[in-house]
């Protein structure tokens, strides 16, 4: 099988070849195309990688005869072209024109209903497209789904996720990843589903104080801009058993939060919007992080070793056989030796679950999210199988 993976040089890119090319795959690899317009970050991964499946291709997503080039005859196209670059529907529509598969890792949301809108021509075409197919989203929604066939009637849905740092605490911010998508995250108002339907809340809103295991501890949780709410309350199966709230929260490390609050106090939450410095233009993300970057840099030697933690839950409350059930479905996911190499081990693994599942079972022309794709009995396997803890409670 040939997959092109967009934007394979980056961060998410990396950890999904990683995986793709561990003993963990299920499905048989002759080709990774590696896109990306930074080569010299595609020949240090293909060095370290070390494996011949990985040709490099040289690619600039704004020159679509190359864009076309890089996508065709390929058995999956993966966009992991960051969302906020703007180039998310320029790629779907070019997979569907060439009608090759495709998935995305979704990106709060931005594009996620016209995607969806797109649905009948995808299906008519033959092509399967599924979008938000990371943790969050991706894992989460497919954790919804599981939470959503514990129940006949459906209430409501409450999907969450905590990260939390276990170390010395670190003197300098360190991004847990795009600095654009944890400023949006703050920042930006979101979509939720309440009373049935949706409705725009404030940035920050919906504070929520829940008691979690170590290392979480008392944890704060907020709304925020993604893609889940939009997709999960409408999903067959989960839509007409009355579902009446649906919402997403979530809770940096305790350490890092007050740092990304105070960066949008200081207005860098609009961080597309230029302002004038000495009669040049410039945009406030871009300043941002070239000062994070040089940060880390010169205090290298200061970041200490941290472990990472996170947890991905939701609670579903309904009723099952007449009676009132409450179902609670949750990942954690704790350090570990084969994370590793990954920058978001949690992320592009579950990129890498969802693009070889397409490709390993009967395919569903028309666009999806994950919870309307992948079944529970093929996904938590592969969790699984990447030392993902899951946990199923029922009461």
């Amino acid at each position: 099988m040939i997959i092109t993976l967009l934007g394979g040089a980056g961060f998410m890119g990396a950890g999904i070849v990683r995986d793709l090319l561990s003993d963990r795959a299920i499905i048989d690899i002759t080709t990774i195309r590696l896109c990306d317009a930074a080569r010299e970050k595609m020949e240090a991964l293909a060095n370290e990688l070390g494996d011949a499946r990985v040709t490099l291709v040289d690619l600039d997503v704004t020159n679509s005869a190359a864009l076309n080039a890089a996508i065709a005859g390929a058995d999956i196209c993966i966009n992991c072209v960051p969302t906020l670059l703007g180039f998310q529907m320029t790629i779907f529509e070019a997979a569907l024109a060439l009608k090759v598969p495709y998935m995305d890792l979704g990106g709060l949301g931005t594009y996620t209903v016209k995607q969806l809108a797109e649905h009948e021509r995808f299906k008519a075409a033959g092509v399967p497209a599924v979008i938000g197919c990371g943790a969050d989203p991706g894992m989460s929604n497919v954790i919804c789904r599981a939470v959503a066939d514990e129940l006949d009637e459906i209430d409501k849905i409450n999907l969450y996720w905590a990260a939390e740092l276990v170390g010395a605490e670190n003197p300098v911010l360190v991004p847990p990843y795009s600095v654009s998508t944890v400023l949006a995250e703050y920042a930006h108002a979101s979509t939720q589903f309440y009373g049935g339907k949706h409705v725009e809340c404030a940035p920050m809103s919906g504070s929520e104080f829940l008691n979690l295991p170590e290392p979480w501890g008392r944890c704060e949780f907020m709304h925020s801009p993604h893609s889940e709410q939009l997709t999960v309350p409408l999903a067959d199966g989960i839509r007409e058993k009355g579902i009446q709230e649906f919402s997403w929260k979530l809770h940096l490390s305790h350490r890092e939060h007050e740092a990304w609050v105070g960066l949008v106090k200081a207005g860098f939450g609009d961080f597309d919007e230029p302002v004038e410095i000495g009669g040049i233009k410039v945009k406030p993300l871009d300043v941002l992080n070239k000062v994070i970057e040089r940060n880390i840099r010169k205090n290298a030697d200061k970041i200490p070793a941290q472990d990472s933690h996170e947890i991905h839950f939701a609670i579903g409350r309904g009723r099952k056989d007449g009676v009132e059930r409450t179902v609670r479905v949750e990942v954690t996911v704790s350090p570990d030796p084969i994370y590793a190499p990954y920058v978001d081990a949690c992320t592009s693994m579950n990129a890498s679950i969802a693009a070889q599942l397409i490709l390993s079972m009967p395919q569903k022309p028309g666009v999806h999210a994950p919870e309307s794709y992948f079944d529970i009995a093929s996904y938590f396997p592969e969790l699984e199988k990447r030392k993902f803890r899951i946990a199923r409670t029922v009461t």
